[in-house]
Formats: structure tokens, C-alpha cells, sequence
């Protein structure tokens, strides 16, 4: 089934998939998927568990290669550089469905993520003191990162992603493990990172009232293929493919 486009005419395009394949032995992960995605957008990838979702993530940062087809970052700076000093954003960042943090305190945990992104020493102490304060663990800073709550835990890992001003900021079903309270947090987090520092948001979630709350564009997946990509609007208000549809019906009501 070919997939319904959105036509991003104005925008810049930061990112392009082109027929991009990943094979994981015989296993198609990702089955000829082409997708542009555009500076600011915030897009949401949805489908049912083994659609692919994660890969794409994946292939979008440039964790994983393409088999066959190709990825092309329209950044102005390659994906891995180092950090820029002046508040220009750099590559993508992605953040994980359960964040590796070493067993050292918060604040240790940013202090090393800053050196690694080339940040001078002298701004190091500063840069991650305020964002402990701007995702809420100012209070946690002294404490061991892997004690530290499932939501805290995201919100670090969301601290340690904005050190970098990403271009891209990728994340795997954000709140999947938190609790309703905690979901509301980091989404909220999540919709302030995306607007102050002008980043492109991409998400995979199963959390439809999240997709809606905070995409403007949503991809559904089905087998490893791109069955749908549309604004959010006229996904949620169809009409869609079949395969689609039956999709968002199974996973009614939202939360």
C-alpha cells in the first residue's frame, strides 16, 4: 500500500530518508521507507509493537546504516560534531525508553555529557547547574542518577540531550514506564524543550492522546513500512488507509 504523503513545501528539510531498508538477518525492519523531515516539525511514529518504530528512530539519529536506500543529514553541522558554544543547535540527540545513566550523581552525569560535546571547562559547571534547575533536579543533583525515580531518571536524560542544542531530538515512548503524574511532566518538558530551543521533535509512542497533545505530523508503521504520514489534524480525522484505521481503533481510548 503506498503511503499518503504531506507536502512540506516552505519548510527545510533536515533530514531525508530515501527507500532506506534495515535487515536484521532475514527480518525486514524497515522496508523501503522514504520520509523527509523538516526543521521544527514535531512528529510523532506510531504502530503496533514490531512495526519498526525503533529502528526508524535509530536510523533517523544514525545508530544504524541503511541495507539498501539512503539517509542524508541536511544539517549544517555533522551529526557528531562538537558543541557549538554560541546556542546554535548541533546533530541529533536521542533519548531511550529506559536511559543509560552511569552510577554517578546527576549532576556528574551531565558534567561528563558536556565534556564529551566539547563544552570549555569554564562554562561546564554553570551550563549543567541550570539545566538541573530547568528540568526540575536542582534537588537531585548530589543524588546517584540510577537511584533516582523513573520520571526523574527521563527528566535527566532530557537534561543531558539539551547540553547539546540538538538539531534532532529523538525519543523512544518517553513515558512508557512513569505513572500518570510523571507522563505529565515530562511531556510538558518534552513540548517547552522543542519550543525554546527551537528543535526538530520525533517521537515513537503508543500513547495516541500524547501524539495528538504534542505532534504536528504523525507516521504510522505497519511491518516495517510507512503506511501513513500525515499532519496531525487529518490523522486523527481520517480518513485513513484500512490498516490505519483499525489501528487507532484497537487502541482507543487514549490516555
Amino acid at each position: 500500500m503506498s503511503a499518503d504523503r504531506v507536502a512540506h513545501a516552505d519548510a527545510a528539510v533536515l533530514i531525508t530518508l530515501d527507500q532506506a531498508s534495515v535487515r536484521f538477518g532475514a527480518l525486514n525492519a524497515l522496508d523501503g521507507v522514504s520520509l523527509r523531515l523538516h526543521r521544527g516539525e514535531r512528529l510523532a511514529i506510531v504502530g503496533s509493537n514490531g512495526s519498526g518504530k525503533t529502528t526508524l528512530l535509530r536510523l533517523l539519529h544514525g545508530l544504524l546504516g541503511c541495507d539498501s536506500g539512503q539517509r542524508i543529514w541536511h544539517g549544517h553541522s555533522h551529526p557528531h560534531s562538537h558543541l557549538p558554544t554560541d546556542g546554535a543547535t548541533a546533530g541529533p540527540a536521542m533519548v531511550f525508553q529506559r536511559p543509560f545513566l552511569l552510577g554517578l550523581s546527576a549532576r556528574r552525569n551531565l558534567r561528563i555529557a558536556a565534556w564529551l560535546q566539547g563544552l570549555p571547562r569554564s562554562e561546564r559547571a554553570a551550563t549543567c547547574d541550570h539545566a538541573l534547575l530547568r528540568f526540575g533536579l536542582a534537588a537531585q543533583a548530589g543524588q546517584r542518577a540510577t537511584a533516582l525515580s523513573g520520571g526523574q531518571q527521563q527528566r535527566l536524560a532530557l537534561a543531558r540531550a539539551w547540553l547539546t542544542r540538538p538539531a534532532l531530538l529523538l525519543l523512544d515512548e518517553p513515558t512508557a514506564h512513569l505513572d500518570p503524574h510523571g507522563k505529565q511532566e515530562v511531556e510538558t518538558l518534552i513540548a517547552e524543550f522543542a519550543s525554546d530551543a527551537g528543535t526538530t521533535l520525533c517521537f515513537s509512542t503508543h500513547n495516541l492522546g500524547q501524539a495528538k497533545r504534542l505532534a504536528t505530523r504523525v507516521v504510522y508503521l505497519e511491518a516495517g513500512r510507512l503506511i501513513v504520514d500525515l499532519p496531525v489534524a487529518r490523522f486523527f480525522n481520517g480518513p485513513l488507509p484500512a490498516a490505519a484505521t483499525r489501528f487507532l481503533k484497537a487502541e482507543l481510548p487514549w490516555d
